[in-house]
């Protein structure tokens, strides 16, 4: 015996019903309560930059962490290069 909709397949039924769940779902994520901002001040008070965590990340005994060291290495002669000719250009 097939339920639903006389007539209708039941595949037919199927993107109505993942639609009803993708509801359902926003509905109770939605009703849940955000970080409580004080003790995210606190968290984010705590913590490196990006930056910062990058350099502790190269010197560790992992593999492709010398790759990270280059990488931020790069970055930083980009970040020389550009300075250089932005005070060849006159832009401060």
């Amino acid at each position: 015996m097939r339920r639903g909709r006389p007539g209708a397949p039941l595949m037919a039924q199927a993107p109505v019903l993942a639609r009803a769940l993708v509801l359902a779902l926003a509905l109770v994520l939605g009703g849940c309560p955000g970080p409580d901002p004080e003790a995210r001040q606190v968290n984010d008070r705590d913590t490196m930059t990006q930056r910062q965590r990058d350099s502790v990340a190269a010197t560790l005994p992992i593999p492709g962490a010398a790759a990270l060291g280059d990488a931020l290495d790069a970055a930083d002669a980009a970040r020389a290069r550009a300075a250089a000719h932005d005070s060849l250009a006159g832009g401060g």
